[in-house]
């Protein structure tokens, strides 16, 4: 296992970074509204009185700490991969016991991420081929003192493994555990690209929509991207 006291720090600037998530999520109501994040709980008890159904929307509230959630427009974007948290849902850096928001320095890189995972999913789940997932750009900044897996120090190497995610998932819970806020590491799926991945909301703001984006499936891969605002075609390499 990587030690982390051997993980270097480094303050992180992105403004502008993106992340691309599926359209059919909706924004969620409450962490939208005015309502301050500390009052929720409140909000929340009151509302499942007549709606018993609204924790399948908003989820696990308590998965994150009240000092660190953030309310207002776009926060439903960046509070939900943290309260939708689930095993049946690993990532590079978690298991699935916590959410990690992750987002690209660049628009690219995140376009390479989501399409290496989207090709996986419908890989597995043999689907045909055809235009099959609306995806919805979010832009927002960065501005957080993350741990730092970049520079190609060969010491964290089983963290970027492409396909093995269990090195970066012990070094993730441990870093976390100690107070990280978020790990930088080297896109594996984008030549000379940046992610991050947060541990926590509060460390990027100034959420906006982007690009809408179509992706098309051949049958083994994601081949295209459509924007349908504009009816441009991209191929990928």
């Amino acid at each position: 296992m990587i030690d982390t006291a051997t993980v270097p720090t480094a303050r992180v600037v992105w403004p502008g970074a993106r992340r691309i998530i599926r359209s059919l999520y909706p924004p969620i109501d409450l962490f939208e509204d005015i309502a301050e994040p500390e009052d929720w709980p409140l909000l929340l008890a009151a509302e499942q009185k007549t709606n018993p159904r609204l924790m399948e929307t908003i989820g696990m509230l308590d998965l994150v700490p009240p000092w660190r959630r953030v309310g207002g427009p776009g926060a439903s974007w960046l509070m939900a991969p943290f309260t939708h948290a689930s095993p049946d849902r690993p990532s590079r850096f978690s298991a699935g016991a916590y959410g990690v928001l992750y987002l690209a320095r660049a628009f690219e890189t995140a376009l390479f991420e989501t399409m290496h995972h989207h090709g996986r999913f419908m890989a597995r789940t043999a689907e045909a081929p055809g235009w099959a997932s609306q995806f919805r750009e979010l832009v927002m900044d960065l501005d957080a003192d993350l741990h730092d897996l970049r520079g190609g120090n060969a010491r964290f190497a089983s963290a970027l493994a492409p396909e093995s995610y269990a090195a970066a998932q012990a070094l993730g819970a441990a870093l976390r555990e100690a107070g990280s806020d978020g790990v930088a590491y080297p896109s594996v799926r984008d030549a000379g690209g940046e992610c991050a991945g947060l541990f926590y909301p509060d460390r990027v703001g100034n959420v906006r929509q982007g690009r809408h984006l179509d992706y098309h499936w051949d049958g083994t891969r994601v081949d295209l991207y459509r924007e349908p605002g504009s009816g441009e075609v991209f191929r990928v390499g």
